[in-house]
């Protein structure tokens, strides 16, 4: 059996790519011997340095600073899908009032480094404060990104579909409504959930604006008790757990409302005409 993109290995090439998996992984299981006694050998699993991680106090402290991030976090998201939603409308929007306003803010808010953007929001002539600014900032960001996608999703509905309603006398705008967004949300919510992964880590960049949130907790932390490694490391293994569980969300909203739950059969029989 061959795939259409290259040949199916055989035996010798399948018994090679064991090998290669094999010392691959005994050569990152060194690396990771080697690193974890370097750090043991720099005093890096003293207790001082990880206790405040398990000191009521300051795990109270981490946990506040977890739902900040993720309350920030949730407002971008919310503010930027319907951002997203308007300007990727309005790009598509024959009125070149609406068309090209639409156009020069996406493109702008896309090129703009998102840091820039949020310590200009901090200190700028809004001088907004640092929890909305941070706030603020995701949601320009990320509702120009999501304005591209839902520009993108609108446009992969099939171009019949868009004809047979204008066929039957629709105009654009139920067109877009009624036929060709609704076919794009349902295209779009794995990118959206992927988008919310993206503005999840990009409130760490907080930490410049001192916003509440992780980055400024462990700030503090690290600054008490000079572990900057333990803190980066903790700090870490939360925002990694978190988007876990989001891409585990995005998998699963992208297996029960894109894709297929069972994989569909066809009986060659029937295509070709034969009876059965």
């Amino acid at each position: 059996m061959s795939s259409v993109l290259f040949d199916t290995p055989g035996p010798r090439t399948r018994a090679r790519h064991r090998i290669y998996t094999i010392v691959s992984a005994v050569v990152l299981a060194g690396l990771l011997a080697w690193f974890v006694w370097y750090l043991a050998e720099q005093g890096e699993f003293a207790y001082e340095l990880w206790e405040p991680f398990v000191t009521p106090a300051y795990v109270e402290a981490l946990w506040q600073g977890l739902l900040d991030t993720l309350a920030m976090a949730v407002l971008a998201i919310l503010f930027a899908v319907v951002a997203g939603f308007l300007f990727g409308v309005g790009k598509l929007s024959e009125h070149r009032m609406l068309r090209w306003p639409s156009w020069l803010v996406v493109e702008f808010f896309r090129a703009v480094p998102l840091l820039l953007l949020i310590i200009f929001l901090r200190f700028g002539p809004l001088a907004l404060g640092p929890y909305w600014s941070v706030v603020v900032g995701l949601m320009l960001y990320n509702g120009a990104v999501l304005a591209e996608i839902t520009r993108a999703g609108v446009l992969a509905v099939p171009r019949g579909q868009v004809e047979a309603a204008y066929a039957l006398g629709m105009r654009k705008t139920q067109v877009m409504v009624t036929i060709q967004l609704p076919q794009a949300v349902k295209i779009m919510i794995p990118a959206i959930i992927s988008q919310c992964i993206v503005a999840l880590k990009d409130t760490s960049l907080g930490f410049y604006v001192l916003a509440p949130g992780l980055t400024t907790v462990g700030r503090s932390i690290w600054i008490e008790f000079g572990n900057q490694l333990q803190t980066a490391i903790v700090l870490a293994a939360i925002y990694i757990v978190c988007n876990l569980i989001l891409t585990a969300l995005a998998t699963w909203a992208q297996r029960r409302l894109v894709g297929e739950r069972k994989q569909i059969v066809i009986n060659p029989d029937l295509v070709s005409g034969r009876s059965v």
